[in-house]
């Protein structure tokens, strides 16, 4: 891992002059058939296919290899694999460890896809699924199994934001099986608020759609494993079909340059109208992992380097149907959306019912709708004007 700063680390990395041919970014190498000026060269490519070199479209360009490298540099490791959306790259890394008779435990607060997946794909493949509530820490022990292999973290939780105590939970593993392969929904932290590699975590997994494309317009996963399960996950997601194109590839490596000062931009955002929220005699409370209060703040202030624009709060009330949709259908700057990470501002709304069905593992503790949002790079004063008249709206 570079000694760099991280900020010179985005613009730098990945952009060896193989990749840039001579020009300021690498260059875009669209391409299914590579051709060999030889059988020696054919040989030499065929050998050498997983370590860089032009073989098949399949596995990658110059294109590919840049923004891949540029990941590894980024969030250490032994190598990136490219899917091509953040599900994709969920599903591939856990399938790629597993076999039927398996177990793994499931952070209960993670992605609803992720949920969806281990209950509507892994069961048919014979591979059962635990959930733990994100407070667990080193109790995750009792919940180990002789046939768990896999361990999935995601932190922050989905929606509602709990930051578990991610070494405790690590070490206990790591105490009972060491093979275990840990692996962890990285995307909040953009790869590089939460160093995941750092912690002993074998694989940091990222929605890259999010914070590192950054403009809503592109859709890409990323996986970088440890030297220990670097070949596994290469080779397993190979078969699978998993790549991306040269296109999105590059528009990938591109928004790594900015990701510094956008991210900085997120957080300021986010972090200024989360205490305003707090301060609304509306909200019950805010779940942003960098405000006191938050559940797992003091493992957010121990473990991240720094927060991005997507928190949610609750109401005091729980809107009706009809209080919803005067909430929602009428913003200036926020649009209704799914995603996340873009330059945009973005609400989302659930009532509690609708998330305990997302958690398996715990009790929802309160009653009032929720809302989620993603603070943009709009001018602050807009959005909290934007959501003083939401209030307004359901006074």
């Amino acid at each position: 891992m570079s000694s760099k700063k991280i900020e010179t680390v985005l613009v730098s990395a990945g952009r060896d002059k193989k990749y840039t041919l001579g020009s300021v970014n690498s260059v875009i190498q669209r391409a299914s058939s590579l051709t060999f000026e030889s059988v020696a060269a054919k040989k030499h490519a065929t050998i050498n296919r997983a370590k860089g070199e032009l073989f098949y479209g399949r596995r990658g360009t110059l294109t590919h290899f840049s923004f891949q490298k540029a990941m590894v540099e980024l969030e250490g490791g032994a190598g990136c694999v490219l899917y091509p959306c953040g599900a994709a790259a969920v599903s591939n890394a856990i399938l790629s460890f597993v076999s039927s008779g398996d177990h793994i435990l499931v952070a209960g607060s993670s992605y609803e896809p992720t949920q969806d997946f281990c209950e509507k794909v892994l069961v048919k493949l014979g591979v059962s699924t635990t959930y733990y509530p994100a407070s667990i820490g080193a109790d995750i022990a009792s919940l180990m199994r002789p046939e768990t292999k896999v361990v999935f973290l995601e932190s922050p939780g989905s929606i509602t934001m709990e930051v578990p105590d991610i070494p405790a939970i690590v070490k206990a593993v790591r105490a009972i099986s060491p093979e275990v392969v840990i692996m962890i929904d990285n995307t909040w932290a953009a790869g590089i608020l939460f160093k995941a590699l750092d912690f002993d975590i074998d694989i940091s997994i990222q929605a890259a759609t999010k914070y590192i494309i950054g403009h809503s317009d592109a859709m890409i996963g990323t996986a970088v494993a440890n030297e220990r399960c670097w070949e596994q996950l290469r080779e397993h997601s190979y078969l699978m079909g998993q790549m991306v194109d040269a296109d999105t590839a590059y528009v990938a490596s591109r928004g790594l340059r900015t990701l510094a000062v956008r991210l900085k931009q997120h957080e300021i955002n986010g972090i200024r109208v989360a205490k305003w929220l707090a301060e609304r005699p509306e909200v019950a409370v805010v779940n942003h992992p960098a405000l006191p209060g938050s559940k797992g703040h003091e493992f957010f202030k121990r473990d991240f380097s720094g927060s991005c624009g997507l928190f949610s709060f609750v109401l005091k009330q729980r809107l009706s149907r009809e209080q919803l949709a005067q909430y929602l259908d009428h913003f200036e700057h926020f649009s209704m959306a799914y995603s996340w990470g873009g330059f945009e501002s973005l609400v989302l709304a659930n009532q509690p019912e609708e998330l305990q069905a997302i958690r398996p593992a715990e009790t929802i503790d309160f009653t009032g709708t929720l809302v989620r949002l993603h603070i943009g790079l709009e001018d602050c004063d807009d959005l909290i004007a934007d959501l003083e008249a939401a209030f307004a709206r359901i006074a």
